[in-house]
């Protein structure tokens, strides 16, 4: 699993638009590109949540006033012409709205507890688990390697239960649902290998 630049730049948008929807600097606490990640992301006395299932609710809008483009840019340090072509791709998935005209911009379609991060990774890089552009139980292996589909598949389920169980507000508050948690604070995840 690689998360791509694209993807990377997707979340810190979205993360930067929310913060600035919540009356929050882009800067503070989450908000804004989340590259270059330290071991201090995931304290050990961070508050977990516990996971809720998002619901099938029809989807709210924020209610916030438009973002342009240019700001978003900014305040999540992104290249503008990169960022226009993955607002493309959100406001495609229903994660963003645009308005036009000189009060134009982009806001949250939803709410940002409605957000999960595995919306954002699909909008923008399609399925989160693929092996040689197939989905994992696609997969097909002769003689001794005839079992790697399982291993593909429970590879994506551990995907899916981070990056589709963390929500944007979850990232902005800091409290991210404990079984994420666990996982950072497990000294292994931290090792470079």
């Amino acid at each position: 699993m690689n998360i791509t630049a694209r993807a990377d730049y997707a979340i810190g948008a979205v993360l930067a638009l929310a913060a600035m929807s919540a009356g929050r600097d882009a800067g503070e606490n989450g908000g804004g590109r989340p590259g270059g990640a330290a071991r201090e992301a995931a304290p050990r006395d961070a508050a977990p949540r516990e996971a809720k299932p998002r619901d099938a609710a029809p989807r709210e809008a924020s209610g916030h006033e438009a973002v342009p483009a240019e700001v978003i840019a900014e305040r999540a340090d992104i290249p503008r012409k990169f960022l226009e072509s993955i607002l493309r791709d959100l406001r495609r998935a229903d994660i963003v709205t645009s308005t036009r005209g000189s009060r134009g911009g982009y806001a949250l379609a939803r709410s940002a507890e409605r957000i999960a991060l595995g919306d954002i990774v699909r909008a923008v890089d399609g399925p989160l688990a693929q092996v040689r552009g197939q989905r994992p139980q696609e997969t097909q292996y002769p003689g001794a390697a005839q079992h790697l589909p399982v291993v593909w598949v429970a590879v994506r389920a551990s995907l899916r239960k981070v990056l589709d169980e963390t929500s944007i507000a979850d990232v902005l508050a800091g409290q991210l649902p404990a079984h994420v948690l666990a996982l950072a604070n497990d000294d292994d995840a931290w090792s470079n290998r």
